[in-house]
């Protein structure tokens, strides 16, 4: 045997040894030359069948069956023993091969690949297209030749990149691009199956001819189930323009059960009717038997023939033979022994073959051009060959590219058999018709696309000339840049109605406005603070011309307070000559003043224009100004008001600067205050509507200027800029105001010309004085940071705002807010209590209901919740059990009353979880009795014997294990009886009512109770009939004649059990002939008992007789003295 080396393959034989590169004789010097022909001469006739050269033939074929069908050992077997018997072929050694599994998961398959590095000296594969790019730069590491049939990537054409790639049939894209071109098909969808194989396979083929201009509308898998699959047919239905579906899957003709699936789908939905045509891809590796063939998968299968008639079959031509022909010709000659007739055989077997004898006559050419045999060798050597196939012509060009014949196949929908329409010629790129049309089953092909599809080097547009385009282009752009202007002048008339005209407008006139009486405003504003106006009024009514005056009409021209849309506002009129027009940036800046909105800012109402009159028009707050609120004395500030005021101030300023609005005249007088006490920020943009009039900049008197800040002092060409820092300075004097409730700078006693130059000049800084005692200590330092000489170290509002809060340690301090929030929070915490109530009322009323639904049917106690009579109802067939206690007269005796009490609580609560279980309505309970019916209130058929049955069997289960608490040794035994029949039920009385039951049933159900025995069940004839009708294997023992009561003697029953009822039951006591049945003092009749009378009440309990008086008489007189001692040690202890 061979050894394989990681490089390449040796010889193990001692004499031979191979290179691997591609020097040419000429490169080597002329002794080494002479040396190469002597050993040559020497070793040739020793080795010359010494080397082996081992191929690899890669595929999935112990994971894909139909693959599997190609029998790659038989057809590389074959190719391997022609191939080393051809005379013509000069190899210099002796070929082998071995077959290598491949994955059907790629990502399987390429692990898988990796570990082949030793198997062989060549690979024909991979199958599987999903690796082919990682497949060759691996076997280019290892310089191993890589042969394959089925890689479909442009990729691994380039020679440099992959040397020992090749290619051994014609790449299929060019086959398909072909083909569509005849016919101008140039959109297509790529379908594969569900298998990842045949997935990665769809994904190559569609970008393969893509790389060759053609448009691929999608791809896509058939789906896992018939849903999925329908919605793929339908996606291709939605796709406008698509001609050609391609099946990437195993084809029918082969095996392939998912094609055949597809089809049927596809001809269930008429997509097999004309409109599109079916090509398989599978079909383009192998040659399809198509001369005198009848295909077994269309032959047994009429609605599948009928939908192949959609599909053209692209298929290697036959030349001369056929695949069959020549397969059963091996077969015959002996070089095939397998025994398998050709049409079980995947033609695939002759692609195989084709591969392998390619790859040796790829060494012949090596060897014949002196070359060593190293991958890139073997695979460049495959050009400008020719060879004929297992059953077809092959030729391989300069280029390396693998040609053959192709033929087009057609079906008629009618015969199994298919026939040749076309020749592919790959060499020049035509269709040759072979004398037989195709036939569409829409009588025509689909509808053609544009040719400049297949057109190299032109750009399609799908038909439409490219002037057209342009032109198109151009109509389009200038429409879109006309459409913009038109949609600018549209958006700038539209803004200019909006200024005037609709909800939001913000230009107003005279028909807009109502002017009020500034004196009579005045009043109305203050009936409230009849102090703050008095000395006004009274001043103003000292001078008769003024108060004549004040009686005049209001006009604009003596009046700054309006009303507007129900509301009072207050006008802020331009003087004479600062704004003469409206231009269109003073509209954004009213856009901008107009978009404000929050608590602590002025709302911007409009702007007044009429009259030759400008004014800005804002919310009139009743309490004036902070200056105005500042110097009434009568109004009482502390510290709480002021920081309340302060805050809204920090607020209202934070929000402006938030919004990027510096205010720039931010003084006391501009700061109002409403009726709660909520601070303002008015005056805002004022600075800005000036600038965009140009307006000529007028120095104000010294005494306006104390707000503002140092550096805009020194520079009155940005005067009526503002600066976010030169806000924070007129804070900063603002806040001097509300701490010291006086006029800025008034502890100085300077006239204002000498302190403005102070300021504006310093050293010294001229500022305020502050007392310590008058606001805390750290708003004091918070004043003096915020009036820095230097802008820089002044804080912004955010800081400000922040380090506020900790002064007023968190707490709000409006006022009205303060109040406000304890209503809302007593008001929450009254609708949480009203919450609780109610919910606490509702848990309570289920609680009744359950109570009331207990003690009552559901629907009698409905009727007696709405206040209406409850009828008595008759039921033809009910059935009624009674049980008692047996003794109990002489347990109860014996315990005490609450051991009484604990002892039927414990027992009908055990039967009460039995009743749970079953149809069946509890009655009543009266002493140790205890009623229940079933087939009442609610009718069950003839259940109601079956379920009381069924109840009964699982009552004496229970109670066998049942123990007292106060004697567990004594055990407690019931009887039981029933009766079926009919009945009336009602409710009884007015207090504490009852649902009772009347009739004979009643009666009878009692008396077969009262005449039962311990731990039996006593029953009816009524009853047994019900029961052996329902055939449910209850079992039934005849007791004989029963004297019962007022009713005679009777037949009755005992129940004993049930066939399928396996819970354990307790042992009733025997029965002896003759015996008598004695009555206890509780009206219940005791059986006879066995001999051997106990002497303890216990036994005599155990026992179930109290025929022994004196003895019982005896335990009685004890316990009764007992109990007299007992209570007489209570008393002296009290």
């Amino acid at each position: 045997m061979q050894h394989i080396s990681p490089n390449g393959w040796e010889s193990n034989h001692p004499c031979v040894s191979i290179e691997r590169n591609r020097r040419t004789l000429q490169s080597l010097p002329f002794y080494n030359i002479m040396l190469w022909l002597l050993l040559g001469v020497l070793t040739f006739p020793c080795c010359v069948h010494c080397l082996i050269f081992k191929v690899g033939v890669l595929g999935p074929w112990n994971c894909d069956p139909v693959y599997y069908r190609a029998l790659p050992t038989v057809a590389a077997r074959l190719a391997i023993s022609r191939i080393n018997r051809d005379p013509n072929l000069d190899l210099g050694l002796s070929m082998d091969f071995i077959i290598l599994q491949e994955p059907c998961e790629t990502s399987k398959a390429l692990t898988t690949f990796i570990y082949y590095d030793k198997s062989a000296n060549a690979l024909v594969g991979p199958t599987n297209p999903g690796y082919c790019i990682a497949a060759s730069l691996l076997a280019k590491s290892w310089d191993k030749a890589l042969f394959s049939f089925s890689c479909i990537s442009y990729e691994l054409d380039r020679l440099t990149a992959y040397p020992t790639f090749a290619r051994t049939a014609p790449f299929p894209a060019d086959v398909l691009f072909t083909v569509f071109k005849h016919y101008r098909w140039a959109t297509s969808v790529v379908i594969s199956s569900n298998e990842e194989i045949w997935i990665e396979t769809a994904g190559r083929v569609a970008s393969a001819l893509r790389m060759k201009g053609l448009p691929v509308a999608f791809v896509a898998a058939m789906g896992m189930n018939d849903t999925e699959l329908e919605s793929t047919l339908k996606k291709i239905q939605s796709t406008g323009g698509v001609r050609v579906i391609i099946m990437c899957m195993h084809s029918v003709l082969v095996g392939g059960e998912q094609q055949a699936v597809f089809l049927l789908k596809a001809k269930q939905l008429g997509l097999t009717s004309g409109k599109y045509v079916f090509v398989p891809y599978d079909t383009l590796h192998y040659s399809v038997p198509y001369t005198n063939v009848s295909h077994f998968a269309l032959k047994n299968n009429s609605s599948l023939k009928e939908a192949y008639d959609a599909v053209l079959t692209i298929t290697m031509a036959s030349e001369p033979l056929s695949f069959n022909e020549a397969f059963e010709a091996a077969r015959k000659s002996g070089e095939i022994t397998l025994p398998v007739q050709p049409e079980q055989v995947n033609p695939l077997f002759g692609t195989i073959y084709n591969s392998i004898y390619l790859m040796a006559k790829s060494i012949h050419n090596a060897r014949k051009a002196g070359m060593t045999l190293s991958g890139s060798n073997v695979a460049y050597y495959t050009k400008n060959t020719n060879f004929d196939g297992f059953n077809q012509r092959f030729e391989v060009d300069s280029r390396g590219q693998v040609k053959t014949s192709y033929v087009v196949l057609d079906s008629d929908s009618k015969g199994a058999e298919l026939y040749q329409a076309y020749m592919v010629d790959l060499r020049s790129g035509v269709l040759r018709f072979t004398g037989k049309s195709i036939h569409f089953p829409g009588g025509s092909p689909p509808v053609a696309d544009s040719s400049c599809w297949f057109e190299e080097n032109a750009v399609c547009t799908g038909g439409v000339e490219v002037t057209y385009i342009i032109i198109v282009l151009a109509v389009i752009l200038s429409m879109t840049v006309g459409g913009f202007f038109i949609g600018l002048y549209i958006r700038r008339r539209l803004q200019q109605i909006q200024l005037v005209k609709g909800p939001n407008r913000i230009l107003l006139t005279l028909e807009d406005l109502t002017f009020i009486n500034p004196q009579l405003s005045k009043k109305k504003i203050t009936l409230d603070d009849l102090s703050e106006s008095k000395s006004a009024l009274d001043d103003k009514s000292a001078d008769p011309s003024h108060s004549m005056n004040s009686m005049q009409t209001a006009t604009h021209e003596n009046s700054s307070v309006a009303v507007y849309e129900g509301d009072w506002v207050w006008l802020k009129k331009f003087e004479e000559g600062q704004f003469k027009e409206v231009k269109q940036s003073t509209t954004k800046i009213f856009t901008k003043m107009k978009d404000l909105r929050n608590e602590n800012v002025n709302p911007f109402l409009g702007f007044f224009l009429d009259c030759s009159m400008f004014a800005v028009v804002t919310e009139h707050c009743s309490r004036g100004s902070l200056q105005d609120l500042l110097r009434n004395e009568d109004v009482k500030l502390d510290w709480m008001f002021k920081s309340s005021l302060l805050l809204d101030l920090i607020k209202g300023m934070k929000y402006l600067h938030h919004r990027e609005f510096a205010h720039g005249r931010l003084k006391s007088r501009n700061c109002v205050v409403d009726g709660r006490f909520v601070l303002k920020i008015t005056d805002y943009g004022f600075n800005e509507l000036l600038e965009s009039q140009k307006a000529p900049v007028e120095e104000p008197p010294p005494e306006e200027l104390y707000w503002t800040a140092p550096e805009l002092l020194r520079d009155l060409t940005h005067f009526h800029k503002g600066t976010y820092k030169g806000d924070v300075y007129s804070f900063s004097i603002i806040l001097q105001e509300v701490v010291v409730r006086g006029p800025p700078y008034c502890m100085l006693g300077l006239p204002p010309e000498e302190i403005i130059r102070k300021v504006k000049k310093p050293p010294p800084m001229c500022r305020p004085t502050v007392a310590p005692d008058q606001a805390p200590l750290e708003c004091i330092q918070l004043m003096k940071q915020c009036w820095s000489e230097q802008p820089d170290r002044r804080p912004t509002f955010e800081e400000i705002f922040d380090r506020f809060k900790i002064i007023n340690k968190g707490k709000k301090t409006n006022i009205i807010d303060s109040m406000l929030r304890m209503l809302e929070q007593y008001s929450s915490n009254l609708e949480d209590l009203i919450r609780e109530r109610t919910e606490e009322l509702e848990v309570e009323k289920q609680r009744t209901e359950k109570l009331l639904s207990e003690m009552l049917p559901p629907s009698v106690a409905d009727t007696l919740k709405t206040g209406a009579t409850v009828e008595p109802e008759y039921f033809d067939q009910v059935t009624i059990y009674f049980s008692d206690i047996v003794g109990f007269t002489t347990i109860s005796s014996l315990s005490d009353p609450i051991e009484v009490v604990d002892l039927l609580n414990d027992l009908y609560t055990l039967f009460d979880a039995v009743l749970s279980n079953h149809d069946v309505y509890k009655v009543e309970t009266i002493g140790d009795a205890y009623m229940v019916a079933s087939g009442l209130p609610k009718r069950n058929g003839n259940k109601h014997a079956a379920e009381i049955a069924n109840m009964s069997l699982n009552i004496l289960s229970s109670v066998g294990s049942f123990h007292m608490r106060h004697m567990p040794d004594v055990p407690v035994r019931i009887r039981i009886g029933i009766h079926s029949g009919p009945c009336v039920a009602g409710v009884v009385g007015l207090t504490m009512p009852r649902y009772c039951l009347f009739g004979d049933t009643v009666n009878t159900a009692s008396r077969m109770e009262s005449t039962g025995l311990p731990y039996r069940i006593h029953v009816n004839m009524s009853t047994v009939k019900i029961l052996r009708s329902l055939n449910d294997g209850y079992k039934i023992d005849v007791r004989g004649k029963t004297e019962l009561k007022g009713k005679g003697i009777e037949e009755t029953y005992w129940l004993v059990g049930k066939t399928n009822f396996s819970k354990p039951l307790p042992k009733p006591p025997e029965i002896k002939p003759g015996g008598q049945l004695a009555r206890n003092d509780d009206g219940g009749n005791q059986d006879s008992f066995p001999p051997g009378q106990q002497t303890s009440a216990q036994n005599v309990l155990k026992s179930g007789r109290e025929d022994n008086i004196p003895e019982m008489e005896l335990l009685r007189r004890q316990r009764s003295i007992r109990m007299r001692m007992d209570l007489e040690t209570k008393r002296s202890k009290s």
